[in-house]
Formats: structure tokens, sequence, C-alpha cells
């Protein structure tokens, strides 16, 4: 299964024994992530937390994708995880989070790259979508570091609290990733 180390950053995969941990970082984040997230006021308790988790156990061992946590420095940081994987055409997508104390040290981009790298090389898809907030300048910006395609711009994608907002659509192909021989970002 997908791992990625280097020193500072660890992807692991969600595990139920951090529930209350999970619960604590996005309690502790909620103004920063309710501005571009729509579950936050939904996530109310450790137990709905853990709800969430046993689910992403489910989805792994239904091969229909995985959710890992970011560890920085050994703290938990955010969540990169697949929303789900069509096998038929073999493409997902990818969604993501960061608290915000750990913003602007390249963790997420490191985090997607070595996601999209085990997506293509290891589980053969291929295609990956990125979808971001239209005005959201920092989720925008990985998919942009990594070399995806800004495919289009899709009005009133999501309710967002009391209004809609707007989603680019990042994709990337297989064909694509592996042309741009990237080497993992530093």
């Amino acid at each position: 299964m997908i791992s990625y180390e280097d020193g500072e950053l660890e992807l692991r995969l969600c595990e139920v024994k951090y529930a209350a941990q999970l619960y604590e970082l996005v309690n502790n984040n909620r103004a920063h992530l309710r501005e571009w997230l729509p579950w936050v006021d939904s996530t109310r308790s450790a137990a709905y937390t853990q709800m969430f988790l046993e689910s992403c156990v489910r989805q792994l061992a239904a091969n229909n994708g995985f959710n890992c946590f970011l560890f920085y420095r050994g703290e938990l940081a955010g969540n990169i995880g697949l929303h789900s994987i069509d096998w038929t055409h073999r493409k997902t997508s990818i969604g993501y989070w960061l608290a915000s104390g750990y913003e602007g040290k390249g963790l997420m981009t490191k985090s997607c790259h070595a996601v999209v790298d085990h997506l293509f090389g290891v589980m053969k898809l291929n295609r990956v979508e990125i979808k971001a907030g239209e005005l959201n300048v920092r989720s925008r910006a990985i998919p942009e570091k990594l070399g995806f395609k800004l495919e289009g711009v899709v009005r009133q994608a999501e309710w967002l609290y009391d209004h809609y907002i707007d989603h680019a659509v990042y994709g990337m192909l297989a064909q694509e990733w592996k042309q741009s021989n990237r080497a993992v970002l530093s």
C-alpha cells in the first residue's frame, strides 16, 4: 500500500485509533477549514470522526480507494485521500486538507505527488482529478505545481453552507505523468 516518508513528512493510512486526535485537529481549525470544506459543521464529536475513519477502513477493504493522514514531525497535520475509484474507466479524484499551522511548507504538494505516483505507478489508473474552489488559491496551487491541466470551471458545483461555489477542475493522465518524469519535490 502507499507509503511516503522523508524525515519530516509521513503519510499513514487512516486508522480508527486516531479518531480523538483527528477530531481535535478539525475542531481547532474549524474557521480555517470551513472556508472551503462543507463537512466541517457536521463534524461534532470524536464519535462522528470515528465513523468517518471506519468508512475509510471499509473503503480500503473494498478496493475503492484510501485515505491517509499527514504527519509532520510526528504531529497529525491533515488528510489526503481518494473520493472513490472508477475501476471501469481507471480514474479517481483526490481530496485533501491541511491544518492552518502547517501551510506553506510544501507538505500537501509532496503528499499529492506521492499519492499520484502511487495511483499511476502501482494502481495503474489512467486519470486523476483534483477539484478546488475556484477562488481557493492555495488549493489550486497544488495541482498547478504538479503539472495538472486546468480542464475548466464547473459553475455552482458545491453548496458551501449558505452559498454555491464554483470548482476549478484539474486533470492528469498516466501518460502525461510518465512523460513529465517528475522527481520527488524538495
